[in-house]
């Protein structure tokens, strides 16, 4: 009768393939968090710039005409500075009270950008890209003074 017998050397090594494959798997859906956090960061820190100086630099300006124009520019410099993509950006303006020109004196601006995060490394096949975004959206408003546009 042959009896099996286990010996303590039999285990040299298993605890170093044990602690690499555990390793792995946590640590690459950890690094993929932390990835996906910072790029969700990153694009509403710029959806939140845009609103922000858009709507300072439309309540700054001294009239209609350089009030757009001021925006523009404001606007493509924070599209360029966070990497913000322009096709899935979303500006709208709005002033209260109701039923004013926007904008116009004494109004209140409230500018709203609204964009989309691609997560990283999902592909773009089946619309995966499109089901997995995350919608990220910022608001900032801002008094216009009341001798805005005056001569």
């Amino acid at each position: 009768m042959h009896r099996w017998r286990r010996s303590a050397g039999d285990d040299a090594g298993s605890a170093a393939l044990e602690f690499i494959t555990v390793g792995v798997i946590l640590l690459v859906p950890l690094i993929y968090l932390v990835v996906a956090l910072g790029t969700i960061q990153e694009q509403m820190l710029g959806a939140e710039a845009a609103s922000r100086h858009i709507a300072r630099a439309i309540a700054q300006a001294p009239d209609v005409a350089s009030a757009a124009a001021r925006g523009d520019v404001v606007f493509a410099d924070v599209i360029d500075e966070y990497g913000l993509d322009p096709d899935a950006v979303d500006l709208s303006l709005s002033c209260t009270p109701s039923g004013v020109e926007c904008p116009s004196a004494g109004a209140t601006i409230t500018v709203m950008v609204s964009t989309r995060v691609q997560l990283p490394l999902v592909p773009e096949v089946l619309g995966l890209e499109r089901s997995t975004a995350i919608p990220v959206q910022a608001e900032a408003v801002q008094k216009v003074s009341r001798s805005w546009g005056a001569p």
